[in-house]
């Protein structure tokens, strides 16, 4: 299954861009990262074969097992791409949150979008390797 990370604005060159490489680099699965302009245009249109997860202040707060357990899910029904989408400086519309599979958030605090890339690239990597058995992830 391609993990697909779609994200408002360009994160260039510098220590956040390189954490994002470094995790994705280590992911065994396919890896996109696409960025859309800051404001305006469509987000991808949803699909069947496609999980979309949107990264945002009123999502869930999974554990990185419980992340790992709904890519093997998706992944085992016949979902061939999980998008996680990175909205822009507002986040995303009641509109965006309805059309969505699933909505997560990092916790109660407000991150920057840089940093929001590469704290999702080390938990793609962290939930994979817990579905590989890689002793990278240990339980408390």
């Amino acid at each position: 299954m391609l993990l697909h990370i779609v994200a408002r604005g360009r994160i260039g060159r510098g220590p956040e861009a390189d954490l994002v490489e470094r995790y994705l680099k280590r992911v065994p699965w396919p890896t996109r990262i696409t960025e859309l302009p800051e404001s305006g245009g469509k987000l991808p249109a949803p699909s069947d074969n496609k999980v979309t997860i949107l990264l945002d202040e009123k999502g869930d707060q999974l554990g990185s097992a419980a992340l790992a357990q709904k890519l093997e899910f998706w992944r085992d029904n016949g979902k061939r791409e999980a998008r996680f989408m990175i909205g822009g400086a507002d986040g995303f519309d009641d509109r965006d949150r309805a059309g969505a599979d699933l909505l997560i958030a990092f916790g109660k605090a407000t991150w920057p979008h840089l940093l929001a890339r590469a704290m999702l690239a080390e938990q793609l990597w962290r939930a994979t390797s817990i579905l590989a058995n890689h002793p990278y992830h240990r339980e408390g």
